[in-house]
């Protein structure tokens, strides 16, 4: 038995693919946990430690009920339960309220972008959170983890609707653990702040930023490993973040309940 005591758990992870997901489902494979992966692409990911035993991929749309219900059931008759839920699907479109220099052109916040980033964003979160407690309660417990953001704490120029909806789950998470902790159900938020480098960091999102903080792309990516306003001086890790998912996830963490845990080397406005 290890320390975190997480072995045989079964964990479902949204947008477990790549990104911060993919670490979070290693990480729990590595513990000894049952892990389901829902994610958008047709092709199952190569993940590492995965074998027929401890993953089930589940092609899914976390903005559609019918789908989120449909990959809850499927980790229910595959591995007989759902005992940790991390909502770690999202989206980031970069766009300013107001572009004066292009009013209404391809930066500027429009109606298309706003329901995009909300339906996965925020909508996806519910749906999923709702199905999987719906299982839970029927089992006795279980722990639901929303993937917040260091931004929906402080805000982020040119991000205002990813922002937003981030702080979103600051506030369903509070919700939700005030009506579902009489079930034995957790919910704990994990915010990371500025992180290394993924596959999701493409050139198309790069150039959005960039253009709506009047910088070049080489200036952003400048500023990533620059990280002065981080008093730790460096990016996260994704495994620590993957790390923080485990211990929430496990009964070492059993009285953290209703509270987001940012991740992000102290990283504030002052």
């Amino acid at each position: 038995m290890s320390w975190l005591n997480i072995e045989d758990k079964v964990v479902v992870v949204t947008g477990g693919a790549s990104g911060i997901g993919k670490a979070v489902t290693e990480a729990f494979l590595a513990q000894g946990s049952k892990v389901v992966v829902a994610d958008m692409n047709p092709a199952a990911p190569v993940i590492d430690g995965m074998n027929e035993d401890n993953f089930l991929y589940a092609v899914a749309d976390v903005t559609k009920a019918a789908s989120v219900k449909s990959m809850i059931d499927k980790a229910v008759e595959r591995f007989g339960s759902v005992d940790v839920m991390v909502n770690n699907a999202g989206i980031n479109i970069p766009r300013l309220l107001v572009d004066p220099k292009d009013e209404g052109g391809q930066y500027e916040l429009d109606e298309k972008v706003w329901d995009l980033v909300c339906n996965v964003n925020m909508k996806g979160v519910f749906f999923c959170a709702q199905a999987a407690a719906r299982q839970m309660i029927k089992q006795g417990g279980g722990v639901i983890i929303n993937m917040s953001s260091e931004s929906g704490l402080e805000g982020s120029e040119g991000q205002s609707v990813y922002a937003a909806t981030k702080n979103a789950l600051n506030s369903l998470t509070r919700s939700w653990c005030k009506e579902l902790g009489r079930h034995n159900i957790r919910v704990v938020g994990i915010a990371p702040g500025i992180m290394e480098a993924t596959g999701l960091r493409t050139i198309k999102y790069e150039t959005a930023l960039a253009y709506t903080r009047n910088i070049t792309v080489d200036q952003l990516r400048a500023g990533y490993s620059k990280t002065s306003t981080t008093p730790l001086g460096r990016s996260g890790k994704l495994s620590e973040v993957a790390d923080a998912v485990c211990f929430m996830s496990s009964d070492r963490a059993g009285y953290v309940h209703g509270v987001t845990l940012n991740i992000a080397g102290g990283k504030t406005r002052g």
